[in-house]
């Protein structure tokens, strides 16, 4: 799969209202291609006015609502965002749904989500589960992969892992990344820098908080795709 190196870092519309997010792509402007629009701005109802804005800007567009509900609900979901000239969007529940989802997506790329990066080994183990993290996102990936999505999202520290046990065509998308090592003071507990996350077999990286918080989100989009050039190169 050939990737174009600009489109590999996904930044995150993690913000309140869709003004302010439009202001953040205005800003960043020609550095950044790709953006993620989640369960924030959908509570604005300015969701679909956004996702039509950004798609109008030439911009790629993941909508990350992570849909979990009965089979015939998500495919019905899927179908109808099919038609809206997204590029990813997630679902986040087993593999009826994960199947259901793939049979009406068209175009639209499916990614089912592995494991949250805001959860650890002891999340899940309150959550009932009884395998380790590393064995649940193979498992998923593998679900994945055989029910005819496009890719996953998972966190960099199982990448490695991920790639020797299930087919090179599965796409990854990997959220978690910090530009530097350093301890997460936000709701982030599995992360990886943007070199590991492409050195381990990441396609793209979501970006969020790291860029909205710099003093110059422009300048932070454009040193991670220096860095995601220096990776490729």
């Amino acid at each position: 799969m050939s990737i174009d190196n600009k489109d590999r870092l996904i930044v995150a519309l993690d913000v309140p209202e869709a003004d302010r997010a439009k202001q953040l792509v205005n800003e960043l402007g020609d550095g950044v291609s790709f953006y993620k629009i989640g369960m924030e701005l959908m509570m604005t109802g300015d969701y679909f006015d956004l996702l039509d804005w950004l798609v109008k800007k030439d911009k790629k567009v993941f909508v990350d609502l992570k849909l979990f509900d009965v089979p015939a609900t998500v495919s019905k979901a899927i179908k109808r965002l099919s038609n809206r000239g997204a590029y990813f969007t997630t679902i986040h529940g087993n593999q009826s749904m994960m199947e259901a989802a793939a049979a009406e997506k068209g175009d639209l790329k499916v990614l089912a989500v592995t494991a949250l990066t805001s959860l650890d080994q002891g999340d899940l183990n309150d959550m009932g589960f009884t395998c380790d993290i590393q064995e649940l996102v193979i498992s998923r990936a593998k679900r994945a992969l055989s029910s005819g999505c496009d890719g996953i999202v998972a966190s960099g520290l199982e990448l490695e892992h991920i790639r020797n046990e299930v087919d090179q065509k599965l796409i990854i998308v990997t959220p978690g990344i910090r530009p530097v090592h350093n301890r997460p003071t936000d709701d982030q507990k599995r992360v990886v820098t943007v070199e590991e996350a492409f050195q381990r077999g990441a396609d793209h990286i979501v970006v969020g908080r790291p860029i909205q918080n710099a003093d110059s989100p422009k300048q932070a989009a454009l040193d991670i795709q220096e860095t995601i050039e220096s990776v490729f190169h």
